[in-house]
């Protein structure tokens, strides 16, 4: 049998850019995590050769093509350079327990907000509104319910 899920990893790509995008009251729209990102960082971990670095780069593209973009390209050179770090290092996250797995999922939410941050300060987009870092605590948190439920999609296939 073929173990590698490409179709659910679409499948759960195309979800997730949905709930990333879907329209939100502006209380909700601040704490609400990067599902997209997540389901990007949980492919490359889980199935390395099937999402990799190609999966993070047309993500970041879709995420781009959304109005709260503000430069083309800036959330694709985002998610291409942490899945580049997830794909690499994906054999020591994936031993990890929850808990852990939640704190570098943190830490690389964060890297994902800085590059961000830095590409709009170059083009002097900044927003320096420090709710623009929320989604990195709310991800974090929800990380292990996501990966969870990856995980069902990602058993059913095998």
């Amino acid at each position: 049998m073929n173990a590698e899920p490409r179709g659910a990893m679409l499948v759960t790509a195309a979800i997730a850019l949905v709930l990333t995008v879907l329209p939100l009251p502006p209380y909700l729209a601040l704490v609400r995590p990067m599902f997209l990102v997540l389901t990007v960082l949980y492919w490359s971990i889980a199935s390395p050769r099937t999402g990799g670095i190609a999966l993070g780069f047309f993500s970041g593209l879709m995420i781009d093509v959304f109005p709260p973009s503000t430069v083309l390209g800036e959330h694709a050179l985002a998610l291409t350079v942490i899945t580049y770090v997830a794909v690499r290092e994906h054999q020591k996250i994936r031993s990890k327990p929850a808990f852990q797995q939640s704190l570098i999922v943190f830490a690389v939410l964060v890297a994902y907000e800085t590059i961000l941050f830095g590409i709009d300060g170059w083009t002097h987009h900044a927003v320096t509104n420090p709710m623009r870092w929320a989604h990195t605590l709310s991800g974090a948190i929800l990380w292990a319910p996501v990966a969870a439920v990856l995980n069902a999609t990602n058993d059913r296939r095998r």
